[in-house]
């Protein structure tokens, strides 16, 4: 029952994300989603920007991105239900092992920055840093929590191509019912 209710709301917060980038429907802070709307439309990266990503690769790219900046990956269950397996990544890091979250999870954005990640909105508040980033047709929402000995890491990703799309309505249309 927990594992459903998280993914609804990991599959909410990826409709967020994909409302926020990909068809103009964002107008805060534009000169930062700007490349966001660039890249939804056009590979932008060169050939590592293509559309040949799949959830493999990009669950390859988040982890060596943040093990190369001092995370581990958290072992628990996979939150992901297998029909959405192909269109969604959950990757979170064990924070409480990282000598500095904060520095790793810079580190890990900038990674993925270079390896082709487009940097579109990014919030700080209250210790929290959540942001996206995009390419091809996947975004990643990698958040960091961070406050009074409480720190939480994480990186989903999500393919907004039409077919995921659907298979995300279906299954909030499936987990409003039960």
């Amino acid at each position: 029952m927990r594992k459903a209710k998280w993914v609804a709301a990991a599959a909410g917060v990826v409709m967020l994300v994909a409302g926020c980038g990909g068809e103009g429907g964002s107008d805060k802070g534009q000169g930062g989603s700007s490349s966001v709307g660039s890249t939804a439309g056009s590979s932008g990266g060169g050939s590592e920007a293509g559309g040949d990503l799949d959830g493999a690769a990009v669950t390859k790219e988040i982890a060596a991105a943040a093990t190369a900046a001092g995370f581990t990956e958290k072992t628990s269950d996979d939150p992901v239900p297998a029909e959405l397996k192909s269109c969604m990544v959950s990757w979170q890091a064990d924070a409480d092992k990282a000598a500095d979250p904060k520095k790793s999870f810079d580190a890990t954005t900038a990674a993925l920055g270079k390896g082709g990640w487009k940097e579109g909105q990014k919030v700080d508040q209250s210790g929290s840093t959540v942001m996206s980033l995009t390419k091809s047709d996947w975004t990643v929402k990698a958040s960091r929590h961070g406050m009074s000995g409480f720190q939480m890491v994480l990186f989903v990703a999500t393919d907004n191509g039409a077919e995921c799309e659907a298979l995300f309505k279906a299954d909030l249309e499936k987990n409003k019912k039960s």
